[in-house]
């Protein structure tokens, strides 16, 4: 799965660090870091707020689309 990997991308593309992402959805840094390593996914409601706040699908995010477009 390629969640972590994508949002790190994302991130920083925006040039955001991670402490931007935990205060954005209200989780601790710990579980950012965790996200962009692989070790831990977030919840579904936080996952599509994730989606909706890089602009891109689910699907893209958990790596099975190379379109970063959302629908």
């Amino acid at each position: 799965m390629d969640f972590g990997k994508n949002l790190r991308y994302l991130r920083k593309k925006a040039g955001l660090k991670q402490r931007d992402l935990s205060a954005a959805f209200g989780v601790a840094l710990s579980t950012v870091a965790m996200w962009e390593t692989g070790k831990r996914l977030p919840e579904h409601d936080t996952l599509l707020r994730i989606a909706q706040f890089f602009h891109v699908s689910t699907d893209y995010l958990y790596g099975h689309s190379d379109s970063s477009a959302s629908n």
